[in-house]
């Protein structure tokens, strides 16, 4: 890992309206770039849409395009016009009425470089959510990057999973309905408990369904320090993080594992 800038962008959203919350995330990526200089941007959960839909799923499938399309194109030219990397969230259109709650990976060239499909639904999503299985681990230039969403940070065996595979810093878009404790609780254990950099950006404001989120998105280090946190309202937050932070922790989670005492755990 070598040291670089993440931020957040953390804004509500017009719920089941696409076109303007796409918009108003490319104005927010500028002020970003003007004044914060990231390297790796992250988006909130379903940020085109906000998180839950209030209409039946066959209803919704018809209105997701798939990926690449409509959804992602716009921030993938503005990607590459600011030469950023891009964590952008939706939902996907999947075949034969699918859906897929995705973070998708945009490149400084405009590319998508991955996608990660949420393991973990939340169960008032389960209804029209199908879950992802795979866990992938993304190089980037200046780190290797894992990718959650919500719920999935509450299961300490993925985000382990992932730092088994080398990932340095794990984002965890959400849309979290819970609270302040548990959100807070959850970003810092995982940061702690593998030893990396934790990126967790929330929601605010409400969806369709008349649920309100609270914000307060965070970046926490190694050592389960925030080193940045926002407010439950529109708010753009940075940090710059840096391979020392490791050092700094007395423990060393991943290489003191007795993994024989694990026996049995699937």
């Amino acid at each position: 890992m070598k040291e670089f800038t993440v931020a957040c962008i953390q804004h509500g959203v017009v719920p089941m309206n696409p076109e303007a919350n796409i918009a108003r995330s490319i104005a927010l990526l500028q002020t970003a770039m003007d004044e914060h200089h990231p390297d790796l941007v992250v988006f909130p959960e379903t940020i085109t849409t906000g998180f839950h839909p209030n209409m039946p799923k066959a209803d919704f499938w018809k209105l997701l395009p798939p990926v690449p399309g409509s959804w992602t194109e716009p921030m993938q030219r503005e990607a590459e016009r600011h030469g950023v990397y891009v964590v952008w969230p939706i939902w996907e259109q999947g075949p034969e009425g699918l859906i897929y709650n995705t973070s998708v990976l945009i490149a400084p060239d405009g590319q998508i470089a991955g996608l990660y499909s949420k393991t973990h639904p939340f169960p008032a999503e389960r209804e029209y959510t199908t879950a992802g299985s795979e866990a992938p681990v993304f190089d980037l230039p200046f780190a290797k990057l894992g990718m959650v969403i919500c719920y999935d940070g509450d299961f300490p065996e993925l985000v382990r999973a992932m730092a088994l595979k080398g990932a340095e810093v794990v984002v965890r878009p959400a849309a979290l309905l819970r609270d302040y404790e548990i959100w807070s609780l959850t970003n810092r254990a995982r940061a702690y408990d593998n030893q990396i950099h934790f990126v967790a950006v929330n929601s605010v404001g409400p969806d369709a369904a008349g649920n309100y989120y609270f914000g307060h998105s965070m970046i926490v280090d190694p050592c389960a320090r925030i080193l940045a946190l926002a407010r439950a309202g529109d708010q753009i937050i940075s940090a710059r993080l840096s391979p020392e932070t490791v050092k700094e922790s007395l423990v060393q989670h991943i290489p003191d594992r007795n993994t024989a005492s694990y026996a049995g755990i699937e």
